[in-house]
């Protein structure tokens, strides 16, 4: 099926936009259970992450299958404040410029802070999807979906910018979106299964608006 013209950009947060100031409760579980932490971190991007609230049921059963006791959950950590890259700010009004920007990110509800969020991107960026908001985390397609149904496209008519390859880059292509990895100068990883025309790399955000602002060129008039 050929590609629809670019309508809307999801961004992710975390690793893409900036850096929390500290580790956050992912980190501080995954370091605490015995599992292997790639398995970890995908049971709390599945459990954790997706939840509204966190209720004593959510903390058994999360530190059940991650083979810890409830008294290991960190119950008292506070969200830390999250520290924009350097070239966000111009990269952003960029990308805007030309398309509709939205977040897409996974992250708990204790952390998610969305008001913090708008205050420091309403410039630029239309709305946030955390994944506690939406029900899903990435690379679930459904999270692509809920927010290109939320905007009234299809997911061929996204864009996904992020820095996490397994979330963001394979969430998207299996989503049917078009995705920009932030590489920060590491190699492309399993480019001989997973890499199709559509996947673009870039060095940082700047380096994504440049290409954004191509894709938006390409548009039939």
């Amino acid at each position: 099926m050929p590609a629809e013209s670019p309508a809307l950009v999801t961004m992710d947060v975390g690793g893409t936009l900036g850096i929390a100031e500290r580790p956050g409760i992912t980190a501080a579980l995954v370091a605490a259970s015995p599992l292997d932490p790639r398995d970890a971190v995908r049971l709390l991007r599945q459990r954790l992450h997706t939840a509204s609230a966190i209720t004593d049921q959510l903390v058994d059963e999360v530190c059940r299958a991650l083979r810890l006791p409830p008294t290991k959950f960190p119950r008292n950590m506070t969200p830390a404040p999250l520290r924009l890259f350097p070239e966000v700010p111009q990269a952003l009004e960029r990308i805007s410029a030309v398309l509709p920007v939205v977040t897409l990110s996974n992250v708990t509800c204790i952390e998610a802070e969305p008001e913090r969020l708008k205050s420091m991107l309403s410039l630029w960026v239309a709305d946030h999807f955390p994944s506690c908001r939406i029900g899903y985390a990435k690379p679930d397609r459904r999270a692509f979906q809920v927010v290109a149904s939320r905007w009234g496209l299809n997911t061929r008519q996204i864009v996904h910018i992020g820095d996490h390859w397994e979330c963001d880059i394979l969430g998207a292509i299996h989503a049917g979106a078009r995705a920009i990895w932030i590489s920060k100068g590491r190699a492309l990883p399993e480019a001989n299964r997973f890499v199709r025309s559509d996947v673009l790399v870039a060095a940082n955000l700047g380096a994504a608006a440049e290409h954004v602002r191509d894709l938006c060129m390409r548009r039939p008039r």
